[in-house]
């Protein structure tokens, strides 16, 4: 297992004040194999940590699993110390389609296809479209509020993204995720809460970046209704929410929002 964060020696330039030595606190970035049935599914950069969290989330949203108990096993191959590799075996019929070297979704929002396409692929593996359940908007503003004080790694290192998942029913944040990689963070949090046994169905999903297709993937995926990003959401992302039903809040900063898709959800 790798470092979540190094310490390095950094040449602060300040053109008004000078030049001064200190000692940063780095975020750690580093590569992990993903296996699945003994086969490479996927290499991802990422924080270490929360690995365990991070490959549920993403078996999830590539669609080849869809409960906790579709994961009989998730082991470290500790024989191999220059890369970080995770195995996981999958149970049932799913077992038979986890035999790929490549990400067949998670890929598509950077791949040769075009838009439709993209959105049709999540929508073959999605079970069912979120419910319609309504968050007030004072509840998306303090659940974004309670990530950013929940970032320590941020706070520490000022590199990485943040994801947070209020359940229905909730009034608070409560699995809280970092990763270096913004996808990496919503996998770890939406993992996590596989793991846990925690509903995501009809959550509030909040995450420290900007909207891409691949977090609503993901979100939609996991039946979440409203995912909320602190900055601008792509044309992409903006289509495939209202494609696949959640509700995509952007620039949600302070006190102001934007909502795209499905507006319903968050009476105002």
């Amino acid at each position: 297992m790798g470092r979540v964060s190094s310490r390095h020696k950094v040449v602060r330039i300040d053109l008004d004040s000078g030049v001064t030595r200190a000692i940063d606190t780095v975020a750690g970035e580093e590569p992990l194999e993903i296996r699945v049935g003994g086969e490479t599914f996927t290499v991802t950069m990422r924080t270490p940590g929360h690995d365990v969290d991070l490959a549920h989330g993403l078996l999830r949203a590539e669609g080849l699993i869809a409960a906790r108990d579709d994961v009989r096993s998730a082991r470290f191959c500790s024989d191999l110390d220059s890369l970080n590799v995770l195995d996981v075996q999958v149970t049932g019929a799913r077992s038979g389609e986890a035999v790929t070297s490549t990400r067949h979704l998670a890929s598509l929002g950077g791949c040769g296809l075009c838009g439709t396409t993209a959105v049709e692929a999540v929508e073959a593996v999605t079970g069912a479209r979120p419910p319609e359940v309504q968050w007030e908007a004072e509840q998306v503003a303090s659940a974004l509020d309670e990530l950013r004080g929940r970032q320590q790694l941020f706070g520490a290192t000022g590199g990485v993204h943040g994801a947070g998942l209020v359940p229905v029913g909730a009034d608070r944040l409560t699995l809280v995720r970092e990763d270096i990689g913004r996808h990496n963070a919503v996998d770890k949090v939406l993992g996590g809460a596989l793991v846990l046994d925690i509903d995501t169905s009809g959550a509030l999903l909040v995450v420290s970046s900007r909207a891409s297709f691949e977090i609503v993937q993901k979100a939609a995926v996991s039946e979440v209704a409203v995912l909320a990003c602190v900055s601008a959401p792509s044309s992409l992302a903006i289509e495939a929410a209202d494609r696949l039903g959640v509700t995509l809040v952007g620039f949600a900063r302070g006190r102001r929002m934007s909502v795209y898709t499905h507006a319903h959800r968050i009476p105002h």
